[in-house]
């Protein structure tokens, strides 16, 4: 048990490593010397849950779509419009969904699938859903719309990205829904659609913040007060919790990593190992 806790641990933390080297030098210019460095591993525990570079960008690509979570409940539309300011937000603030997107714009395909697939048919889905419930025009194609949509999304946060650093997207997200929710949707129910998303995820994370740094102060006043030899007692482990999710390592890696290395471990196609 603790060892596939240890390798859990291990696969998070080169998968978080790799995201940052992605999205800060790209594909082909990322280096595994880099990556190792950031995740603070070795290269055989590198090797022991990624065959190659290539499997390390795929896990990213795979990895990018946990960013979002769109309701089932209440408004397909809105659910949908608030799963795209997730992702918006997401973009400014999770490497890993910015270096999924790099990713996938630079065409690392990697023979596995299509890199916008999971997003198209998690949209067309939606749009499957609000036919169902009334919303969506009947006459519609959802996987026509889907694929709209996405395109639509990525070259918006593409010009964002040049225009301001991405600091204007969730408007100009916004501004995307403005224009395309006319075409696929009953008058009606555009009047009750916030393209603005119905959360201010901004607002959202200032508060956590500001939440994690009271109960931080709160646990070391405590903890100093507990260190008091005249204060007769001593607090319990006030701190704060903090993890991480992840798939997990890769399935039967159950063994010591590191021990050994795979024939061919340190080459990797499509852009080699620096």
């Amino acid at each position: 048990m603790a060892k596939q806790a240890r390798a859990v641990q291990t696969w998070r933390s080169i998968v978080d490593a790799a995201a940052s080297v992605f999205d800060d030098y790209g594909y082909e210019r990322a280096a595994i010397s880099e990556i190792l460095r950031r995740a603070k591993v070795t290269k055989g525990a590198l090797y022991f849950h990624f065959a190659s570079k290539e499997a390390i960008a795929q896990a990213i690509m795979d990895e990018q779509t946990s960013t979002v979570e769109f309701e089932q409940e209440g408004s397909p539309l809105q659910s949908l419009v608030d799963g795209g300011q997730q992702f918006a937000f997401a973009l400014r603030h999770n490497s890993m969904a910015r270096a999924g997107t790099r990713l996938s714009i630079e065409g690392v395909f990697l023979g596995g699938p299509h890199p916008w697939g999971d997003w198209i048919d998690a949209t067309a889905r939606m749009l499957e859903l609000g036919q169902e419930r009334g919303e969506v025009f009947p006459q519609i194609d959802p996987m026509v719309s889907a694929k709209i949509i996405v395109a639509s999304f990525t070259g918006i946060q593409l010009v964002s990205e040049a225009d301001s650093g991405r600091a204007d997207l969730r408007e100009q997200v916004a501004e995307m829904w403005r224009h395309i929710l006319p075409s696929i949707a009953h008058p009606g129910v555009i009047a009750h659609i916030k393209p603005e998303g119905r959360v201010d995820l901004a607002a959202q994370a200032r508060e956590k913040a500001e939440r994690e740094e009271q109960e931080a102060r709160i646990a070391a006043e405590a903890k100093g007060a507990g260190s008091d030899p005249d204060s007769g007692s001593r607090p319990g482990g006030a701190g704060l919790r903090g993890g991480g999710s992840g798939r997990g390592p890769r399935a039967g890696g159950t063994g010591d990593e590191g021990d050994e290395e795979p024939a061919g471990a340190g080459v990797a196609a499509g852009g080699g190992v620096a």
